[in-house]
């Protein structure tokens, strides 16, 4: 991993949340605890956790309670749920599934697969979110792309106008009368006034997207380093 990743354990079985402690910390993850589904809530908020191990059957509020209250929440929906359960019946798996869970794992567990799973789980999330900032930064462009076609569209049509008024002003002797002249001049002065805030309302846009575009730069992880990343990953699996 390239960062310490924070995981929050929730089980009901003061046994299972100590060794998932103990282990998944000598691994260099950040553990905290939480023994029912309404504690787990309140640590998520105040945890916000990178990954939830999440026991189905429990007090006061079972794994799919807490699931279905996370992901309606889009200020958590985004946060992945490993559920544990002892009941291996497909219907349930399904429904875990349904309710966004990105794995399952039936009780008893071995340790060695828990944890090849978290990883799994880790990595595909951290694919997920530098595909969705370099999705981000195409749609950007695309936009200012568009942006940029309108406001030249505009900015021919003004110069078409304008050239049309020189032409006017440059046969002054046949064309020109006291009564056009302001006129004209109004109509210079017009589209003069609609190219420069055409072109100002264009350079904000640039600066604003070109903000967005290095905010979300600094979150991208390059190509080779995530590749380094997966890589590194696998070999400890």
């Amino acid at each position: 991993m390239n960062s310490r990743k924070k995981i929050l354990i929730v089980d009901d079985e003061q046994l299972n949340l100590d060794f998932f402690e103990v282990m998944l910390t000598k691994l260099g993850f950040i553990v905290e605890k939480a023994e029912d589904g309404v504690a787990a809530l309140e640590k998520v908020k105040r945890f916000y956790p990178d990954l939830i191990l999440l026991d189905n059957i429990m007090p006061k509020m079972s794994g799919w309670e807490v699931t279905r209250t996370l992901k309606g929440d889009p200020k958590f929906a985004g946060i992945p749920i490993i559920m544990f359960s002892a009941l291996d019946d497909v219907k349930d798996k399904v429904e875990g599934f349904e309710l966004g869970i990105d794995d399952y794992i039936t009780k008893p567990f071995n340790f060695s697969e828990v944890l090849a799973r978290i990883r799994v789980v880790l990595r595909n999330r951290e694919l997920f979110g530098q595909i969705v900032v370099r999705e981000s930064r195409l749609n950007m462009a695309e936009a200012l792309n568009i942006d940029m076609k309108s406001n030249l569209t505009e900015f021919v049509k003004s110069i078409d106008d304008l050239d049309t008024a020189i032409d006017m002003i440059s046969r002054a002797n046949t064309t020109i009368t006291e009564n056009t002249l302001p006129s004209l001049v109004e109509l210079i002065k017009e589209k003069t006034t609609m190219v420069r805030k055409s072109i100002a309302e264009l350079d904000a846009r640039i600066e604003r997207t070109y903000t967005e575009w290095e905010t979300l730069k600094k979150n991208e992880i390059g190509l080779k380093t995530l590749e380094s990343t997966i890589s590194k990953s696998l070999q400890q699996e």
